[in-house]
């Protein structure tokens, strides 16, 4: 009964067992899958591309190209702003650099003893002074004197360097650095020492050379009782470079046996010389170059001597001028104190055609001083000084001629 019993417990426990192993090996229900594994996982793909697609893909990616085009279209122009900004920053560093801080030095003005050069004078202070805010003044002076004025920083501007006529002083002090060359103003020029009426040749038309002052029929013409008889020629003035240069012709020509030298003590005591004897239709010989007044104004006839070489100026000097070559110097020191100054120099044209204008109203002006004529030229030729300045300058220097301004570093005449 017992053993019975035990076997049909055995057989439960048998089936049981086998129901366990069997449960074990079975595959997963499908419900389980599905919410493990399908489920979740699908839930997850979908969101994920949803996010990628639309967030990313869609609508940022679309915005970020539409931006780049319009940046692309911006470029130029922003680049061109950047440069120009770099470039302007660039200048005013330089000018920055060049132009030295605190107040304007003075700049001082060699004042040439004739009219061309105290006209450009005067120009030039008003626009130094109103245009540029430096303060300037004169010194009045012969040419060899101012020179070496300009050479020791006595003065700082000369506008009027007349060549051949100072060749040999210029180049030495060219060549040690003592000066600078910035420009020319008025241009070519002619001068000669044996300059007569026209009126007196057609008087006498075979008085037409040098060579011909050696016969005493025209001698006679020109003789004073103070020259006896040799004729007198009124040279160039005491300290102008043209004072031995004339000497050395005369004495190359072989004529200091037939005429007597005068040298008057400046060029308005040269041109009343002149005009006197115009007037008079007596005759005169003597120095004239062509910007001076009375060659501007009065019909004068230059003798005929040989032309000029280098060979014969550094030998005999038996040859005529050269046409002048007219420079604008300044003292070295001075482009790196008034950078802006010299720029106005470097553009400077006040040339031959222009000073002709003037001199034709001041002889329409007699009351007119040199002061008085550099206002009305300043008034009157806007356009023609305004291409040497800059525009502040130019506004600066049309307000003052509207205000009536002298300049005040002009000197009492």
């Amino acid at each position: 009964m017992f053993t019975k019993y035990r076997l049909l417990a055995l057989a439960m426990v048998m089936a049981l067992v086998a129901a366990i192993a069997i449960m074990a090996c079975s595959p997963a229900e499908p419900q389980v899958i599905t919410e493990r594994v399908e489920v979740p996982v699908t839930q997850v793909v979908e969101r994920e591309v949803e996010k990628v697609v639309t967030e990313q893909v869609e609508v940022p990616v679309t915005q970020i190209v539409e931006r780049e085009v319009e940046v692309e279209k911006e470029v130029p122009v922003e680049v061109t702003r950047v440069v120009t900004e770099e470039v302007v920053k660039e200048v005013e560093k330089i000018v920055e650099v060049m132009a030295p801080e605190g107040p304007k030095e003075t700049i001082i003005f060699g004042d040439l003893n004739w009219s061309s050069a105290l006209l450009q004078n005067r120009i030039a202070q008003y626009i130094v002074e109103k245009g540029y805010g430096y303060p300037t003044d004169v010194k009045f002076g012969a040419t060899l004197p101012l020179f070496q004025g300009l050479q020791n920083g006595d003065t700082h501007v000369t506008m009027e360097i007349w060549l051949p006529n100072q060749n040999e002083a210029w180049n030495a002090a060219r060549e040690e650095g003592a000066v600078l060359s910035v420009g020319q103003s008025l241009g070519k020029d002619w001068q000669s020492a044996f300059v007569i009426p026209a009126y007196l040749q057609e008087e006498y038309p075979d008085l037409d050379s040098v060579e011909d002052l050696k016969d005493q029929q025209y001698k006679d013409l020109f003789k004073t009782a103070e020259t006896g008889d040799k004729a007198r020629l009124v040279s160039c003035i005491i300290g102008w470079a043209c004072e031995g240069v004339n000497a050395k012709q005369i004495e190359g020509y072989g004529l200091n046996d037939h005429v007597h030298i005068v040298n008057p003590g400046d060029g308005a005591a040269l041109n009343a010389d002149l005009y006197g004897a115009y007037e008079r239709g007596e005759p005169w010989l003597g120095y004239q170059w062509g910007t001076n007044d009375p060659a501007l104004k009065l019909d004068l006839v230059r003798l005929e001597e040989p032309p000029y070489s280098a060979e014969c100026e550094y030998t005999t000097f038996a040859c005529g001028y050269p046409d002048a070559t007219i420079l604008i110097a300044v003292y070295p020191d001075l482009p790196a104190r008034a950078p802006g100054v010299v720029e106005m120099l470097r553009n400077w044209d006040f040339n031959i055609d222009i000073y002709k204008a003037v001199v034709r109203w001041q002889d329409a002006n007699p009351d007119a001083d040199v002061k008085a004529t550099a206002i009305w030229w300043l008034n009157n030729n806007a356009d023609v000084w305004g291409n040497w300045v800059t525009d502040d300058a130019a506004a600066a220097i049309q307000a003052a001629l509207s205000a009536g301004e002298e300049a005040d570093g002009w000197p009492t005449e």
